[in-house]
């Protein structure tokens, strides 16, 4: 039971997850102003405006420096963490949505062809992020955590 109460008292892991929870209800607005059509399941969603991974490990370092200094072996680790991360969501995981779009029109144009289903699944598309969806995410995530930190913190 101690370590549940422990968990949830943990201010640094709380305005993290608030942190993310603003990029994904961000999410949801930014991709309803763009479509047009309101999809709530966006919340959950990868990819899109913000990155959402960007602003957790931007908002995790950000408090780590704060409460540890930005000297210290935690704020180093949250930092090396965050890069690591961010460099991912623009790079690999970018390739690998950038991947699936062109596998799904080939399975789409095979299925075409032939009249036969062949796939059931479509692959995800919406994987990775783009820079300046990364730059939003990084944007949000150090502002979050600085305001609930000097709110909650102090």
């Amino acid at each position: 039971m101690q370590y549940f109460i422990e968990l949830i008292s943990n201010k640094i892991l709380g305005i993290t997850l608030l942190s993310w929870l603003l990029a994904q209800v961000g999410k949801v607005i930014i991709n309803a102003i763009v479509t047009k059509k309101f999809d709530i399941t966006r919340i959950f969603g990868d990819g899109g405006m913000p990155s959402a991974h960007s602003a957790t490990v931007s908002s995790l370092a950000t408090v780590c420096g704060f409460a540890y200094g930005f000297g210290s072996f935690e704020f180093a680790v949250t930092f090396i963490f965050a890069s690591v991360v961010c460099r991912d969501a623009m790079g690999v995981r970018l390739e690998t949505g950038k991947q699936a779009v062109i596998l799904n029109d080939i399975v789409e144009a095979f299925e075409d062809l032939t009249k036969e289903d062949i796939t059931e699944i479509k692959l995800k598309e919406f994987v990775g992020h783009t820079p300046v969806q990364v730059i939003a995410g990084v944007i949000l995530g150090v502002t979050s955590a600085s305001f609930f930190y000097w709110l909650i913190m102090l």
